[in-house]
């Protein structure tokens, strides 16, 4: 029977899909790490209380993208090229998505509508990242091989919502209420398309790699298609939405221990 946890465990086992599995996960990381380090550094004056906080989220980015590729050394691969149609991070800015690179390489300082852009953003695919993780954690929190560092990144996406959730309500108390809603809309209906496309590009290479049959091939891409026609919707308003999280100041405190710590 096709289950998630069947899927997974078919693209965990084989040493070429779970090399290309880690480089996508390890480059969309890395690239977050980088874009929270440079908003960090360009925060306003006005918001500079916040720029530990994105620091910190930055930081835990990096943090996972070098659990991906120590989890590959583990079994003495080495990273793959990223397809280009599989790069979430990229295609999700080539839709005008959060702030351009351009922007962010600039040595400008952001403005507050910046950073209310950001936080939408990173609230939407905080919300995907948060549910994928939590999809592995349900299925490979006891793995001896993947265990801890699956438990390590949950929880570390968790605090990102939660963070999101808390600023972002800050924000709106603070007048940027219909700024927020219309952004996060925005967000939320460019992201569910990009995961679309993404989810069946991944599918499309493992499909590849593993040898599925046609059949098999076309119940997961009927799957996806069968997700996003429920996201586009309804399923997206659960991206935009906002409450304040049971644990505040999520990102108050210093970075979770090293990837070896997880990967070991």
């Amino acid at each position: 029977m096709l289950s998630a946890k069947s899927l997974f465990q078919e693209i965990l086992d084989d040493d070429e899909s779970f090399a290309l599995f880690c480089s996508i996960a390890a480059s969309g990381e890395s690239q977050g790490g980088w874009e929270n380090a440079r908003i960090a550094e360009l925060v306003p004056e006005t918001q500079r209380a916040l720029a530990p906080k994105i620091t910190r989220h930055g930081a835990d980015e990096d943090k996972h993208g070098r659990i991906f590729n120590a989890l590959l050394r583990k079994r003495g691969l080495s990273p793959v090229p990223v397809p280009p149609e599989t790069d979430y991070t990229m295609l999700l800015e080539r839709s005008g998505i959060g702030l351009a690179h351009g922007r962010l390489r600039r040595d400008e300082p952001l403005t507050v509508q910046d950073i209310v852009t950001y936080l939408a953003h990173s609230r939407v695919t905080e919300q995907r990242a948060s549910e994928q993780m939590e999809l592995l954690r349900r299925h490979f929190a006891d793995d001896p091989e993947l265990g801890r560092a699956v438990r390590m990144i949950a929880g570390d996406e968790d605090n990102h919502l939660a963070y999101c959730h808390e600023e972002l309500l800050r924000f709106a108390y603070a007048g940027h209420g219909r700024a927020i809603q219309r952004t996060l809309r925005e967000c939320a209906l460019a992201e569910i398309r990009v995961y679309r496309d993404v989810s069946l590009a991944v599918m499309a290479h493992m499909g590849r790699i593993l040898n599925w049959p046609r059949p098999k091939a076309a119940v997961l891409s009927a799957g996806i298609r069968a997700v996003y026609a429920y996201e586009r919707v309804a399923g997206w308003r659960r991206m935009v939405s906002l409450r304040m999280p049971e644990r505040s100041n999520a990102l108050g405190g210093p970075a979770t221990p090293e990837p070896e710590a997880a990967a070991g």
